[in-house]
């Protein structure tokens, strides 16, 4: 056994510190950065102590990165084109991070997107790193798990994080949270696919593309294009001084990939020289605190003792209509307060 395998056998075997974690990020070792995107992921209590003292040596070397969110409607090909847009950033040089937002079914609890093999040729990329999100728990829990993967990402070097979304309602604004330019992968039909789109996804835009422009669907395509620039012509810009267009696109014979890369560097470009970018940074950060607070909030009333020992009574009560549900609130509040 050579020397260097000796000692990442050695690393493996004995529990890693936050020093390690954090050393090994900075050094750019796969490894460690995967077991620190899963310490992150835990929802174990020691778990995420450590987590927070990992993160807290990694934030000075974090925010050095372009974030992109990315959504579609199922159907779009939005897979197929991140794999093509990370793997023409790779060959340019730059490293590449994936995240999806995944949130489990409610109804099965299984992965939306965890079944399927995903980006192979992207993923076996020295430059790139594709992470899917844990499945379980609610869809706060994985955008918290979300926000701090990307900040571990920035910490090992990644400067294009890409934090894809299933494309299903909730979960793209919880990414527009998050990242600095957000894209739309659309489809091709005039008409027809402006009914599969929310007009609330469409406000969160800074650009859509609509892929598969080839073959028999190139003019399709064209024509959707231009329904979707009139529609954009009607709404609000999600970012000051920026105004959203609609471009083709094809992932299958790559025709303007690289388009998509060219609107988010001028993008780039004209929101920090205007100083929208880091004020949209500066607001995501006081969002998240906030959110965070609402989320602990929450988890601390539903652990109360007091609580668990009384909501169902109070439950019960309003269903027999022996109290109003306002009444019912007022109740259990003044239970946890310790008022009563």
């Amino acid at each position: 056994m050579t020397e260097r395998n000796h000692v990442k056998r050695s690393r493996r075997r004995r529990k890693l510190t936050a020093d390690d974690y954090a050393e090994g990020v900075l050094a750019g070792d796969r490894a460690t950065l995967a077991q620190t995107i899963t310490l992150v992921e835990s929802n174990a209590a020691k778990h995420r102590e450590l987590a927070q003292e990992v993160l807290k040596k990694l934030l000075p070397h974090t925010g050095n990165s372009i974030r992109i969110g990315i959504t579609g409607v199922p159907g779009a090909g939005k897979s197929t084109l991140i794999e093509a847009f990370g793997s023409m950033l790779c060959e340019d040089g730059h490293k590449v991070a994936v995240l999806a937002v995944d949130p489990s079914s409610s109804v099965t609890g299984g992965s939306i997107l965890g079944d399927k093999t995903r980006m192979e040729t992207l993923s076996r990329n020295q430059n790139a790193f594709v992470r899917p999100s844990p499945s379980g728990g609610t869809l706060g829990g994985v955008t918290r798990k979300s926000r701090e993967s990307l900040l571990v990402c920035e910490a090992a070097g990644f400067d294009v994080i890409i934090v894809e979304t299933v494309g299903t309602g909730q979960n793209e604004v919880s990414v527009r949270s998050m990242v600095d330019f957000f894209l739309v992968i659309a489809l091709t039909g005039a008409g027809d696919e402006l009914q599969g789109m929310k007009k609330g996804v469409m406000e969160l835009a800074d650009a859509i593309f609509v892929n598969k422009a080839d073959g028999d669907n190139k003019q399709q395509a064209l024509n959707a294009r231009a329904e979707y620039n009139r529609v954009l012509r009607f709404l609000q810009s999600p970012t000051e001084g920026w105004k959203p267009q609609a471009y083709t696109c094809s992932a299958l014979t790559g025709e303007n990939i690289r388009g998509i890369w060219d609107v988010i560097k001028k993008f780039e470009n004209i929101t920090k020289q205007s100083g929208v970018f880091d004020k949209r940074r500066n607001k995501q950060l006081i969002e998240w605190v906030d959110w965070m607070i609402e989320d602990e909030l929450k988890r601390r009333f539903f652990e109360n003792e007091k609580v668990k020992q009384n909501l169902p009574l109070i439950h019960s009560d309003v269903l027999n209509a022996q109290l109003s549900p306002t009444l019912a609130v007022k109740k259990i509040m003044d239970i946890f307060d310790g008022k009563t």
